[in-house]
C-alpha cells in the first residue's frame, strides 16, 4: 500500500506536537509490512530525522515543464514531466507575456524563483495562507507523477493539498485532526481557517481525531456525521531513541516545569499564578517555562509584576535533546492546557520518570491514569498538587513508577495499526 502523506513539519523543524506526531506515526506505519510512505513537507532543510519514510520538499519541485525531462537511462529520476494547466514565471516581463497570451480560463500563472521552484519558508509566518495555497498547487504536480493508493493530510494547512490531490486522482482522502481552530483561538475564530478545516472534513473519506475531546468538537462544531470520525490516540517514542539520561541535576532546588508553546491554548498564565502561590509557601523551588510563543512577553511581564523572576525562568524554544535534558532536571511537570486535543509532552515526562499534572481539558487525560488531573482554571488545586509532589517523596515516587510503567504501553505501532485499518476500509 502506497500512502501519499502531507504534513507541515517534520523533526527537528517543529513548533509543537504536530511534527512529533507525524514522525512517530510514520515510523509506526513503517513497521507494518507492505506500507510505503511519501511524506510531503513545504520545505526540506536537509537535517530531518532519518526514517524509512521518503521525504520530499515542495520547495524542491521544478515547475518549468519545458525543462522537465524523463531519461529512461537514468535509474534515479530527478524531475518528472507533468501535464498541468500551470505556467510558472520568473520575471514581471514573463508574467505579462503569458498574461497577454491566448490561454484558456483554466490556466494559472505562478511565480517561481530562477530555478522554476516555489520558495517556502516552512514556518508559520505572515505569508502562511499564500504558502498553503502554493503547497496545494505543488502537491498536484507531485501527485500526477507518483503512484499511490491513499492520501493522508495532517491538520488544516495540508487539507487544501489533500482535497486537490483527491480531485485529480479519485483516491480516498484521510484527514488527521491534531487540533481545531476552536482549540487554538480561545473563541476568536479565524473564519478562513475554520472554512478550510470544514472543507477538508467534508471532502474526507474518513477523519482521524487524536482524542474523543477533538472528535466531539468535529461533530458538534463542524456538523460532521459521527460515523465518519474515528478516534486514534497519539503515543510516545521509546526513550532510548530520543535521549539518554545523564542523571545530572545542576541545581539542588526542586524544579517545576511547563513545556510547550506559550500561547493561550496552553494556559501559561495559570502556571505562573500557581507558581506564585507555591513560592509564598516554600523557597527551595524554581519554576521553568520552556518554549516560545505569542504570550511570552506577557508572561515575563506578569512574573516581574509578581516579583518572582528570581525563581522563575524562561528558556525559549527547546529542541529534542534539550527537552529531555530539561525533563531530567524536573521534579514536577505541569500541563495546564485550556484546550489540548491530545498532548504528547506529558507522556515524555512520564517516560522520563517525572510526576505529571495535567488539565482535565486535555485529550491525553482520556488515556492516562497515573497523573494528577485538575481543571486548568483552578490554580489552588494546581498549587496543592505541586506542593504535595514536592514535599511528599513517597507520593512522588508512586507517580514516577506507575507513570513510567503505564506509558510503556502507549506505542506508535499500536496507533499505526489502527490507522492502517482505516486505510483498508477507506479503499473498499
Amino acid at each position: 500500500m502506497k500512502v501519499l502523506m502531507f504534513g507541515w513539519e517534520f523533526p527537528p523543524h517543529i513548533s509543537g506536537g504536530l511534527g512529533t506526531a507525524c514522525y512517530g506515526l510514520t515510523k509506526g506505519l513503517n513497521e507494518i509490512e507492505g506500507i510505503d510512505i511519501l511524506f510531503v513537507v513545504p520545505k526540506v532543510f536537509g537535517d530531518e530525522k532519518h526514517t524509512k519514510t521518503k521525504l520530499i520538499g515542495a520547495n524542491n519541485v521544478v515547475l518549468n515543464q519545458k525543462e522537465l525531462k524523463f531519461n529512461s537511462k537514468h535509474k534515479k529520476i530527478n524531475y518528472l514531466e507533468v501535464d498541468s494547466p500551470i505556467i510558472p514565471y520568473v520575471s514581471e516581463d514573463e508574467f505579462w507575456k503569458f498574461k497577454n497570451g491566448k490561454y484558456s480560463e483554466n490556466i494559472r500563472l505562478i511565480q517561481t524563483n530562477e530555478g522554476y521552484k516555489i520558495d517556502f519558508s516552512g514556518s508559520y509566518g505572515g505569508n502562511l495562507f499564500y504558502e498553503v495555497k502554493n503547497y496545494a498547487l505543488v502537491s498536484e504536480f507531485i501527485a500526477k507523477n507518483k503512484s499511490f493508493d491513499i492520501i493522508h493530510a495532517h491538520d488544516w494547512l495540508t487539507y487544501p493539498a489533500g482535497i486537490a490531490v483527491r480531485s485529480i486522482s479519485g483516491k480516498p482522502l484521510i484527514i488527521h485532526v491534531h487540533a481545531t481552530e476552536f482549540d487554538r483561538s480561545n473563541g476568536n475564530i479565524n473564519q478562513n481557517i475554520y472554512d478550510i478545516e470544514r472543507e477538508g472534513m467534508e471532502n474526507a473519506t474518513k477523519i482521524i481525531a487524536v482524542s474523543n475531546l477533538t472528535r466531539n468538537t468535529i461533530i458538534e462544531k463542524y456538523n460532521i456525521p459521527p460515523k465518519k470520525v474515528i478516534t486514534i490516540y497519539n503515543a510516545v517514542e521509546p526513550l532510548r531513541t530520543i535521549g539518554k539520561k545523564t542523571n545530572k541535576k545542576v541545581l539542588s532546588e526542586k524544579i517545576v516545569t511547563f513545556l510547550g508553546r506559550i500561547t493561550t491554548q496552553k494556559g501559561p498564565e495559570y502556571f505562573i499564578e500557581a507558581a506564585n502561590i507555591i513560592l509564598k509557601k516554600m523557597n527551595n523551588v524554581r519554576f521553568v517555562m520552556a518554549g516560545s510563543g505569542d504570550l511570552m512577553n506577557t508572561m515575563i511581564a506578569r512574573a516581574a509584576e509578581l516579583k518572582i523572576t528570581d525563581k522563575f525562568h524562561f528558556t525559549g524554544f527547546l529542541n529534542d535533546g534539550d527537552v529531555f535534558r530539561m525533563l531530567e532536571m524536573t521534579d514536577v511537570f505541569v500541563m495546564p492546557s485550556v484546550s489540548e486535543p491530545f498532548g504528547i509532552v506529558p507522556l515524555e515526562a512520564m517516560q522520563s520518570g517525572v510526576p505529571v499534572i495535567i488539565s482535565n481539558q486535555s485529550g491525553v487525560a482520556e488515556v492516562v491514569e497515573n497523573v494528577i488531573k485538575i481543571d486548568f482554571w483552578n490554580i489552588n488545586a494546581m498549587a496543592d498538587a505541586i506542593y504535595g509532589l514536592l514535599n511528599y517523596p513517597s507520593l512522588a515516587k508512586i507517580f514516577k513508577e506507575k507513570g513510567k510503567e503505564e506509558v510503556r504501553n502507549l506505542k506508535w505501532k499500536n496507533s499505526a495499526e489502527k490507522v492502517y485499518k482505516i486505510y483498508k476500509n477507506a479503499m473498499k
